[in-house]
């Protein structure tokens, strides 16, 4: 563990700007301190993706990237919402090893890289002081660890995101057609790994366009700019084409438009517009953060800190140079430039805006404006910037909440998986039908069946395959999660479409986000009270039901007022949520205590 000593030390550095990626300036000391800092935030990450199951979307990745060949991949990859780099990349790393921490690797190693180039990066915008603030930041707050440690596209984002944003710094400053050309590659790839990537694309190449204006650059890099630019469109048309046309008017994407994600874009005529803008801006700083008030205090330090480059205030310490290198006003633009694009796109109902995962590529952004006014805060002084960075990832860590939806570590144990699947092959006979939802049944096939492909679904929403010698049969997407509201009308789908007869059994499985169908139907249910179901965590069971003449019209009894009082209510996260929603006049005193916060931090400002 470095000593607090020798952080400050190395904070204090003013380095001139590095010319490689991996050779930070300074003396030896502020090298070995930043490199222990990389080495425990690796250590973090690989602990946290070891020693737990899959959820939903990992195991749909990772099954999606089980094929044969790199050609098969892609054209799996074509169903999913995503571009298809990811499923490529694990479809590589699966001849390599299929353990739940051998396919989260590529997400621990490229957010580890992450926090190197982003302190890089930052160093050399906004100075050493703003720089090793946000490195501590991205390297230890709760939200940038569990997005490197999952199968998910966000961890390759950030580091390809962050790396053409610093290869585009040295190639402007340095006049390098080379670096230029690296600032291409890595945007590529970032708009092969998520869709957000095209919304950081119009942002950089804004803000490129602005710094080359009146810049010295010879006719080369001019000319790889403009070819750059050029792919980049190829690019996004060719995505267009093959995967995005095919998505935008899907019933899948109107659902997450309407309901999942409903509260991440604005509606014409059932909003303020103000008020979702101001609303959703404060969500992507909590969900930054991982911790609601931290969050809040982030967004009003976020908006001082670019309110203070926008008003020209210079960039003291910065440690640059290079008169190449951007201008304060520059920088301010280039900071708000994606939540401003973020923005519109929610508007118009192009893609989300707020407190969830979809708008990660926004938080290196954010991180450096948080950065940069702490540091002028403390007038960029090493031991108070070090303090005060330490007590922000100690609240969050103590504090913090996961977002929703999660598992708890100790109900997401992989050996509850493991005592699941050996239930599921003593206890399940293979005449009788095991019921999954639609969540399940990507959990099912992985620990089960990985090799099976999962069919087509029936005209009533069910799909029939075998699996690890079990007759399976899965709801649809419209049935993510079974619940006792969605049940009785399933369970007579179920009996009706495949003729089951009274005396029959059926085995019902549930593993993943947010399960409870057993303990829901003991409690509001009489017929069910003496219920007896297994639990392996909170987060997997397994339990039979006969068919009878007269189970799926005792659901259906169930009082209008009991359902209601178990409604799930979507929350925005593309799941469903047992949390209520708070009361309206509660939600507007948090909004008017925001704004009243927000006018005094600008005027302090001003």
């Amino acid at each position: 563990m470095v000593t607090a000593s020798r952080l400050e030390s190395a904070m204090s550095e003013n380095p001139a700007p590095s010319t490689g990626l991996f050779h930070p300036q300074g003396d030896p000391p502020p090298r070995f301190v930043a490199g222990s800092v990389l080495l425990l935030a690796f250590l973090i990450r690989l602990g946290k993706a070891s020693g737990t199951f899959l959820n939903m979307d990992e195991a749909m990745h990772s099954l999606t990237a089980n094929t044969n060949s790199l050609a098969e991949a892609y054209r799996a990859s074509l169903s999913l919402a995503h571009p298809p780099l990811l499923i490529l990349v694990l479809n590589l790393c699966r001849r390599l090893g299929t353990s739940e921490l051998a396919i989260r690797m590529p997400s621990v190693i490229a957010g580890t890289i992450f926090t190197w180039v982003f302190f890089k990066w930052l160093t050399r915008l906004l100075g050493p002081t703003a720089g090793w603030i946000g490195f501590i930041l991205v390297c230890f707050l709760p939200p940038f660890v569990e997005l490197s440690s999952e199968v998910r596209q966000y961890a390759l984002l950030l580091c390809f995101l962050i790396a053409a944003a610093y290869f585009l710094e040295l190639a402007l400053a340095e006049n390098s057609a080379g670096k230029m050309l690296l600032f291409f590659a890595f945007l590529y790839l970032a708009m092969l790994t998520h869709y957000s990537a095209l919304l950081f694309a119009g942002a950089v190449g804004a803000y490129s366009l602005w710094r080359m204006i009146g810049a010295r650059l010879s006719r080369r890099v001019v000319a790889v700019w403009i070819a750059g630019q050029a792919g980049a469109l190829g690019l996004l048309a060719f995505l267009y084409r093959t995967q995005i046309s095919n998505l935008k008017d899907s019933a899948a994407m109107q659902r997450h438009v309407e309901v999942f994600l409903s509260n991440s874009y604005f509606h014409q005529g059932h909003g303020n517009l103000l008020l979702f803008v101001f609303a959703r801006t404060f969500g992507v700083l909590q969900y930054t953060f991982g911790q609601l008030a931290v969050g809040d205090i982030a967004g009003v330090l976020f908006v001082v800190g670019v309110a203070l480059l926008l008003k020209g205030n210079g960039i003291q310490e910065r440690g640059v140079q290079d008169p190449r290198g951007p201008s304060s006003r520059q920088l301010g633009v280039f900071l708000l430039l994606p939540f401003l694009i973020n923005c519109v796109a929610a508007i118009f109902d192009l893609y989300p805006y707020g407190g969830t995962r979809h708008s990660a590529f926004l938080m290196p952004f954010a991180i450096a404006g948080v950065s940069y006014a702490i540091a002028k805060l403390v007038q960029q002084r090493p031991a108070y910037a070090l303090c005060t960075t330490l007590l922000i990832v100690i609240m969050c860590q103590v504090f913090g909440r996961p977002h929703r939806p999660y598992m708890l570590r100790e109900d997401q144990r992989r050996a509850n998986m493991m005592q699941a699947m050996d239930a599921i092959r003593q206890q399940v006979q293979p005449t009788d039908p095991l019921l999954v939802d639609f969540q399940t049944s990507f959990l099912l096939r992985f620990y089960l069946c990985p090799e099976v492909d999962d069919g087509e679904f029936s005209a009533s929403g069910f799909r029939a395959f075998s699996c690890g010698g079990k007759r399976v049969i899965a709801t649809s997407s419209e049935t993510n999660i079974l619940t006792a509201d969605t049940f009785a009308r399933r369970w007579n789908d179920l009996v009706g479409t495949y003729d089951l007869k009274p005396g029959q059994t059926v085995s019902i499985f549930q593993a993943g986000w947010d399960i409870g169908l057993a303990p829901e139907l003991q409690e509001r249910v009489s017929e069910f009270r003496d219920l007896k179901y297994q639990s392996f965590g909170r987060n997997i069971s397994l339990f039979k039901l006969p068919i009878t003449s007269h189970v799926g019209t005792a659901v259906l009894s169930c009082p209008a007022e009991q359902s209601s009082a178990g409604l799930r209510l979507s929350d925005g996260t593309g799941v469903h949520s047992a949390r209520a929603s708070r009361p309206q006049h509660n939600l507007n005193q948090v909004r008017r205590a925001r704004i009243l916060f927000l006018v005094a931090a600008l005027k302090c400002v001003a």
